[in-house]
């Protein structure tokens, strides 16, 4: 039996949506994942460094899954909310998770691996910094139009320059540019489906750049006509994009 569209408002409003993980939409939203299996690329890297920075960690859930660590593995994370569950999961596995932004407190040639999963944005200058010769930077990224069949359905047609943003293309000009060979650049379109109209809430709570400003209040008519397009089709359809950058400074 379909539960009510008030009861998924409340709920979807209610649960909290510190850290990275999305857990909660188990069931209830599904995503293809990327062939390539970042985690484990990330596990393999991580085995065979010795000094590691794992750049914008969120709550520390990717690394925290990584089962041989290097010996030196420090993480950065810049959000409050992230920063303290991402210290309570690493730190008791000696990672040292260290509050920075866009610029990393670390001396040059500190690190021969650099990960990032899913960063905001990624500062090619400081990654090729902080990386020794010969040392890789390994990141599984949010491509262009990721997911915008949601973001059209809250906003509208948008301009279509805002469907080419964060396009491989362009992070391996920036990776060039910062002085980094490109090794490795995959990208894939993955099937994307919300199975009732509080996933959508809570994505949109969670992952804030989809719909700027995004509150139930605000979008309450359009996420009812949601709720009823889902009842009727079962569920709402995207793709969401990702792709896998691989770059390492030369020796």
């Amino acid at each position: 039996m379909s539960r009510a569209f008030e009861d998924l408002v409340a709920e979807a409003e209610s649960v909290p949506v510190d850290g990275w993980g999305f857990s909660w939409l188990e069931g209830r939203a599904t995503e293809e994942r990327p062939s390539w299996g970042y985690a484990r690329l990330m596990g393999e890297r991580m085995a065979s460094a010795s000094v590691a920075l794992d750049v914008q960690t969120g709550g520390g859930e990717v690394l925290a899954g990584v089962s041989r660590l290097p010996a030196v593995t420090v993480a950065t994370e810049s959000w409050p909310p992230n920063l303290a569950n991402a210290a309570a999961l690493l730190r008791p596995r000696g990672v040292a998770v260290v509050a920075a932004g866009d610029g990393f407190p670390f001396a040059d040639d500190a690190f021969d691996l650099v990960v990032s999963r899913h960063p905001v944005a990624t500062g090619w200058v400081e990654i090729a910094r902080v990386l020794r010769r010969g040392g890789v930077y390994l990141s599984q990224q949010v491509g262009p139009g990721s997911v915008f069949e949601l973001t059209e359905y809250f906003l509208g047609s948008q301009p279509p320059g805002m469907r080419h943003r964060r396009h491989p293309d362009r992070a391996r000009a920036q990776a060039e540019s910062a002085g980094l060979e490109v090794v490795d650049l995959r990208m894939e379109s993955l099937r994307t489906e919300f199975f009732d109209v509080g996933a959508v809430i809570y994505f949109l709570r969670k992952v804030i750049w989809m719909v700027p400003g995004f509150t139930v209040a605000r979008y309450r008519p359009r996420l009812r006509a949601l709720h009823d397009r889902i009842q009727a089709d079962g569920s709402f359809v995207a793709h969401a994009t990702r792709f896998l950058i691989e770059a390492r400074k030369p020796t």
